[in-house]
């Protein structure tokens, strides 16, 4: 595993290894990319933008692009656990439970509105079967009390919609104050 433990050395993993696809039209940077800069468009604060960015940096920890026969409908890599255990000793959980809870937003959004799940992308609609599809009336009762279920629906929208090809949104190096500053102030 390529686990980062700094804040630097996350942007160093993106640069090393952001330029892989996980089965969307864009890369894991570029998806990070706009996710974040959707985060900051909405005014969202530094802990939200910085989750943002990294939400799925457990992809990258994880490595499962580097696999040769990877079904996305069966082969769940649990990213959402593996990035916030990776994020929460750097930043704390104002950015590890958002992220932690990202595909749980997903599997609430397509049980509450049916018309949500074929709104989202291929790959989006293909990984929903591994993270165990929809969720129960007791599990949605759950979520919805969670203390984190806010701030999971907004990066949940974020994720949907950052996946553009094409969009300039900037370079992982502008985030670099924000990030730093969030990790000395963890």
């Amino acid at each position: 595993m390529n686990t980062p433990r700094t804040a630097l050395e996350l942007l160093a993993l993106y640069e090393r290894m952001g330029a892989q696809h996980y089965g969307e039209s864009i890369t894991q940077t570029e998806h990070a990319l706009q996710c974040a800069a959707l985060a900051r468009r909405d005014q969202a604060s530094d802990a939200m933008v910085v989750a943002a960015l990294f939400h799925d940096v457990g992809h990258l920890v994880v490595d499962t692009q580097g696999k040769a026969h990877v079904n996305l409908e069966e082969d769940d890599d649990d990213h959402e656990a593996v990035g916030a255990r990776v994020l929460a000793p750097i930043f704390g959980p104002a950015v590890a439970r958002p992220v932690a809870l990202h595909v749980t937003a997903k599997r609430w959004r397509c049980t509450v509105d049916p018309t949500y799940h074929a709104a989202l992308s291929p790959t989006s609609q293909a990984t929903l079967k591994a993270q165990g599809g929809l969720l129960s009336p007791e599990e949605c009762a759950r979520f919805e009390a969670h203390p984190g279920f806010e701030d999971a629906i907004t990066l949940r929208t974020w994720d949907d919609v950052g996946k553009v090809p094409g969009l300039d949104v900037g370079v992982l190096r502008d985030y670099e104050t924000m990030i730093t500053t969030l990790a000395v102030a963890r």
